[in-house]
């Protein structure tokens, strides 16, 4: 079983702790952490991307000329994508990059770095945190 020094407030030594096996002496695994530090980084997303389509757009309920004998192109709105002031096509509109990951791949990349930063020594044991009130 791995051993760790268990330290005061003022960085003092005070005791030994045996720690679990099965989180502090695991393997690594750089795969499931890479998958679960993705997840929470496309979670802080904002996704607020937005521009109008055609429904969105004031006006264009008229028809700007009659459909025949003007020479010109049939139109039925001026919010046509094809005109200036028109909407746009495809365009992007507010979504959550959120997804999820299953529970026991969320424990293994945890288990992963607790057993990196024990293996690293960069872990550090309180006896105990005094709080201010």
């Amino acid at each position: 079983m791995p051993v760790a020094d268990v330290y005061d407030i003022d960085k003092k030594k005070v005791s030994q702790i045996e720690l679990n096996d099965a989180v502090f002496d695991a393997e690594a695994n750089p795969d499931v952490m890479y998958e679960v530090v993705r997840m929470q980084m496309a979670s802080k997303r904002r996704g607020t991307a937005s521009t109008k389509e055609r429904g969105d757009i004031r006006g264009g309920g008229k028809k700007p000329w009659r459909q025949k004998g003007t020479g010109r192109a049939r139109a039925g709105t001026t919010r046509s994508p094809l005109w200036r002031g028109g909407g746009t096509v495809f365009g992007p509109s507010p979504r959550g990059y959120a997804y999820k990951l299953p529970k026991k791949v969320k424990k293994m990349a945890l288990v992963s770095a607790l057993s990196m930063k024990f293996n690293e020594q960069r872990i550090i044991i309180l006896k105990e945190f005094p709080s201010k009130k």
